[in-house]
């Protein structure tokens, strides 16, 4: 069974088919760079994530580029009369474009490591990429899909691609008639949109044909798609809030470029919501990994969260929702860490068969348009076989652990990897700490037992009472 993927250009659910076989190239729309990202950032970066990891784990060889965008992306696009929302946060916080720019991708890398997302091939700056916006804005002027206005400034002619509306649905006519009458003055069609701007006033300038200026938002992905992956991308992922007009926008430059089909798949993720409603610093909505930490929840209970909820599908956060996936994660640790293994038992079958079949679910989940809540429940099928049967035949064992290693790769939750405890300088400590505490609750002596645990609990320990004994870890 292949892959089937949700295509917005088709709107249903269709087989996919790289162009090269075996080769996927794939481009994410990533992070504008004038504030730190939040939760819903971080819900499209997982869902590129988890795109990424399936292809993996299928033996394709993924080439991704997800871009950052720190020049040129306006707060007013629809219109093309906003300001550049880089100067608005320099203003904001006193400081250059350039520095602000600077501060958040070092923060997003942060956040890379800490929801452990998967590196791309690259990750793209506009602002290294203009001599390649101003190459394909030049060869739109001569070819008549764009024009400059007496301003300087360069537009996309959109009644120079009659197919311009085919991703998202719009019409050049519905946009004509719902279109603000006070900024048609420079541009011959009301949705033309902006390939280079010319502000005096604007921070970040570049020479060019038309005078210094920056570029248009738009402009930027076909440039950065294209230099890194050429001019057929196999998918092109973001929020459904890119369809229009960001998406719109980069496939008429692109194939009115090229004359090819810019993407063969596209994919959108839906909106995260808060309680509810949408995210919002004025009412402490607005969630970043530190809200997240300060909490005491840990970023693998997030990503989790973020993962298992259908990309297509609402999710709505609440603490609560976290603090479940929190106790799912630290479930799924304490089946691994419990998984003992008997040297003297024989190897059952059984235990092969069951993780072959896990595995094989797992991906076919993975393969009905990322499923993943049909994936989910073949790992739970296994954390529950695990609990139920082991302890395991040393083969077994080591089965089985392969087994969560195989579901990790899409999981991201460094399963095998957590720290159990037997290790560490106290590690003797602990140990007559938690004897004390199995000899106090044998005498009925509850409030040592309760007072033994909230000192190891202040030491981030963890202890479970198991049939088979108590166990602790950090």
């Amino acid at each position: 069974m292949g892959f089937r993927f949700y295509d917005t250009l088709v709107n249903e659910v269709r087989p996919f088919t790289p162009r090269e076989e075996g080769v996927v190239r794939m481009y994410n729309c990533g992070p504008t760079v004038y504030d730190s990202q939040h939760i819903g950032n971080y819900r499209a970066a997982t869902f590129a994530d988890v795109l990424r990891r399936s292809l993996d784990l299928a033996g394709y060889e993924v080439h991704q580029v997800m871009n950052l965008t720190d020049v040129g992306h306006l707060t007013l696009d629809d219109i093309e009369s906003g300001e550049d929302k880089m100067e608005l946060a320099a203003r904001r916080e006193g400081r250059t474009a350039w520095e602000i720019a600077q501060a958040y991708i070092d923060e997003y890398m942060l956040v890379v490591e800490k929801m452990n997302w998967r590196r791309p091939l690259a990750y793209p700056r506009a602002t290294d990429h203009v001599a390649e916006m101003i190459e394909i804005t030049e060869a739109l002027v001569a070819s008549g899909h764009a024009y400059v206005t007496d301003a300087g400034n360069v537009y996309f002619s959109v009644a120079s691609f009659p197919e311009y509306g085919k991703l998202s649905g719009n019409t050049v006519e519905a946009l004509e008639a719902g279109s603000r009458v006070d900024v048609l003055d420079e541009k011959q069609h009301p949705a033309d949109f902006a390939l280079w701007k010319r502000d005096a006033e604007h921070q970040m300038q570049w020479d060019s044909p038309w005078g210094e200026g920056f570029p248009g938002w738009h402009i930027e992905c076909s440039a950065m798609s294209r230099k890194y992956l050429g001019d057929e991308l196999d998918i092109h992922t973001g929020g459904e809030d890119n369809v229009f007009p960001h998406h719109e926008c980069e496939i008429a430059q692109s194939e009115s470029f090229t004359g090819k089909t810019f993407v063969r798949h596209w994919m959108h993720t839906r909106h995260l919501q808060v309680d509810g409603g949408k995210m919002a610093k004025s009412d402490g909505t607005f969630i970043t990994y530190e809200q997240v930490e300060a909490r005491g929840h840990s970023m693998r209970a997030l990503r989790y969260l973020l993962l298992s909820a259908h990309y297509r599908m609402p999710l709505n956060f609440t603490w609560d929702a976290l603090a479940g996936a929190e106790s799912v994660v630290d479930g799924l640790d304490a089946t691994i860490r419990t998984l003992t293994s008997d040297a003297a038992l024989a190897a059952d079958p059984a235990v092969a068969e069951r993780c072959a079949a896990v595995e094989a679910g797992f991906l076919a989940a993975l393969q009905d348009d990322l499923n993943v809540s049909a994936a989910l429940a073949h790992v739970h099928d296994l954390r529950g076989f695990v609990n139920k049967h082991g302890p395991f035949a040393t083969a077994d064992a080591d089965r089985v652990r392969a087994a969560f290693a195989y579901v990790d790769e899409l999981l991201g939750l460094d399963l095998l990897t957590q720290d159990s405890g037997a290790d560490g300088d106290d590690a003797a400590e602990i140990d007559a700490l938690v004897q004390e505490r199995i000899d106090a609750r044998a005498s009925k002596n509850w409030a040592r037992a309760d007072e033994i645990r909230d000192e190891l609990t202040g030491r981030g320990i963890t202890v479970e009472d198991t049939p088979d004994g108590a166990r602790w870890y950090r």
